[in-house]
């Protein structure tokens, strides 16, 4: 998609701090960080977001997740624990309209949410 920020970092047309990818998948650091540890997962294949998944995307969704479990292992400030989560659409936060996976902690997570 021409206009969408995660697709411009994929083609490194924006720069980013980029932790891990490979052909499928690309995460980098938030520039906006909520936590010590608060990386953004992303298919390189733009997808809008998790209403917009189809049977097809299941194998690349599972690895996207497989992936940030192996990361998160291998990660000392997550040892302890961390959060993954997903925003979709206006009202559930969605402010990029490319599917994405916040992967956060470092420190003690607010168990409230919202």
């Amino acid at each position: 998609m021409k206009d969408c920020l995660f697709c411009r970092i994929v083609k490194r047309e924006i720069p980013s701090e980029i932790v891990y990818e490979d052909e499928e998948i690309l995460a980098f650091k938030d520039i906006s960080p909520q936590a010590p540890v608060h990386l953004l997962w992303i298919s390189k294949r733009h997808i809008e977001g998790l209403d917009e998944i189809a049977a097809q995307d299941q194998l690349l969704i599972g690895k996207i997740l497989l992936k940030i479990s192996e990361y998160a292992q291998k990660d000392e400030e997550l040892a302890s624990g961390y959060r993954v989560c997903t925003n979709i659409g206006l009202d559930g936060g969605q402010t990029v309209r490319h599917l994405h996976f916040h992967l956060l902690g470092g420190k003690v997570l607010e168990p409230k949410m919202a």
